[in-house]
């Protein structure tokens, strides 16, 4: 779960992270009066779940405060496109409104997790404001990580390690290591995936703080966290995955491709993925359905599959766990019959029941392709997409 910048600034705040002094507003009254509060030079920033804000004109320097509420008018309700909304764009409703600052240094920093390492890591550069990705595949020795030991936290010779990495000494180290131990507690406290200030910065008058931040939220702690659950907007998630949370199908992810993927289990569903592109073809989904004893929970499933536009085929591929395969059976007859158009479904099933499901299939005379191996599968997949 991501949260905006606004509410990520909130809650590292509350764990003694240094921010500009701003509020939110939403509308261009609301923007006047922020600027008035804060001496009217300010920064108005879109809030989107985005990054290229500034490229895409959703971040404007205003002097007066006859300017914020005219840059503020200008920004709110428009269409934000950046690299990473796609072409569409996404629509502005709110902005944040902040004083203004004098930077003589931007720099990067960020807690996530490392897979490999099993253990949380903390990343910092003296390329901050520059997209990270850009900055690893360029110069990849500008990054400096430290690994965190979960038992010992976040101890501070490791923001000496980092701080030294950047060339931050004296005072501003101080400051740097209790924002670098704040930034951690923060992560941890709140079952964050990641926690991340781009840029940190340097200003004129001595100060370190974070001038943006970015926080995403393990969806699996979000029980543990009601008050950070309650922050997310649905508006600016895909309305497909939304939908696919609210009916109980929570590992859904929209892909670009023309090939819907219904199956049981995380694992196998990266291996049906991984199979259909070797076959030539683009999965549309990653839907791992786990054990859907629930005719409906398929059904429901496979209309969301089958409302993207561009899914010319479906493939279902259970094998083995505790999924039942008459029930998955069914659920593709019932769904193939309440489809509004005709999209071929590619079946490999095996496991529990699964003589009852062959026989719900076959004697329901919808034109279910059979495939016995993954392979297999995938391949007919493929050939369906392309010939419909």
């Amino acid at each position: 779960m991501k949260v905006h910048e606004y509410q990520a600034k909130q809650i590292l705040a509350e764990f003694g992270v240094p921010v500009p002094n701003g509020r939110v507003a939403r509308t261009p009254g609301e923007a006047r009066a922020i600027a008035e509060e804060l001496g009217g030079k300010v920064v108005v920033k879109a809030q989107i779940h985005a990054g290229g804000r500034g490229k895409g004109g959703g971040v404007k320097l205003a002097n007066s405060v006859d300017e914020a509420e005219r840059v503020a008018s200008q920004i709110i309700g428009m269409q934000l496109v950046t690299h990473q909304t796609g072409p569409q764009g996404q629509r502005v409703k709110a902005v944040l409104v902040e004083e203004q600052m004098q930077v003589e240094r931007e720099l990067y920093l960020a807690v996530l997790i490392d897979g490999a390492a099993g253990r949380p890591i903390m990343m910092a550069s003296a390329a901050g404001g520059m997209e990270i990705e850009e900055v690893a595949s360029r110069t990849p020795e500008a990054i400096h990580r430290v690994t965190i030991d979960p038992v010992s936290g976040f101890m501070p010779h490791l923001a000496r390690e980092l701080c030294f990495a950047l060339d931050l000494t004296g005072d501003h180290m101080k400051q740097a290591t209790k924002l670098m131990t704040a930034l951690y507690d923060a992560f941890i406290a709140k079952d964050a995936s990641l926690a991340e200030i781009n840029p940190l910065v340097v200003t004129a008058d001595g100060r370190v703080l974070a001038l943006d931040a970015k926080m995403n939220f393990d969806d699996n702690a979000l029980f543990r966290h009601p008050e950070i659950e309650a922050l997310r907007d649905k508006d600016e998630e895909d309305p497909t995955e939304v939908e696919a949370a609210e009916k109980g199908i929570s590992n859904f992810i929209k892909l670009d491709g023309d090939i819907g993927c219904l199956v049981n289990g995380a694992g196998l569903a990266m291996a049906t993925m991984d199979s259909i592109k070797l076959a030539g073809g683009e999965p549309a989904n990653f839907l791992d359905i786990a054990t859907a004893n629930d005719v409906q929970r398929v059904v429901d499933a496979l209309m969301i599959i089958a409302a993207d536009p561009n899914v010319k085929a479906i493939l279902v591929n259970i094998f083995g766990g505790m999924a039942r395969v008459d029930v998955i059976a069914e659920g593709i007859i019932r769904a193939q019959q309440q489809m509004q158009k005709t999209i071929p479904v590619v079946a490999r099933l095996a496991g529990t029941n699964v003589e009852e499901g062959e026989r719900l299939i076959r004697e329901s005379g919808l034109p279910v392709i059979r495939a016995e191996e993954l392979g297999d599968a995938a391949k007919k997949a493929v050939e369906a997409a392309r010939a419909a």
